[in-house]
């Protein structure tokens, strides 16, 4: 039987959501690769570099419960975002 906590956290990288940032819509955007572009210029973007790092702490904390349930650690999450 194959571990579950591997997929996971390739469906968390990959995961599609409508993001809002500053007041505009994303919709059906990969959050991660959103986040991570986010994080890198946040001004891009409209918000505070103390925002963008809010949306990843949050992100982390859901996206991590998720992976978590499924036998993954968080840090692996934490990882992904030092790439």
């Amino acid at each position: 039987m194959l571990e579950p906590a591997p997929y996971a956290l390739d469906y968390l990288l990959k995961w599609p959501a409508d993001v809002t940032v500053a007041g505009q819509l994303h919709p059906n955007t990969p959050v991660f690769p959103l986040l991570r572009d986010l994080l890198a210029d946040p001004a891009k973007y409209g918000v505070t570099p103390a925002d963008a790092e809010a949306a990843r702490s949050l992100f982390l904390d859901v996206a991590g419960q998720a992976l978590e349930q499924e036998g993954g650690q968080r840090a692996w999450l934490e990882r992904e975002f030092a790439r």
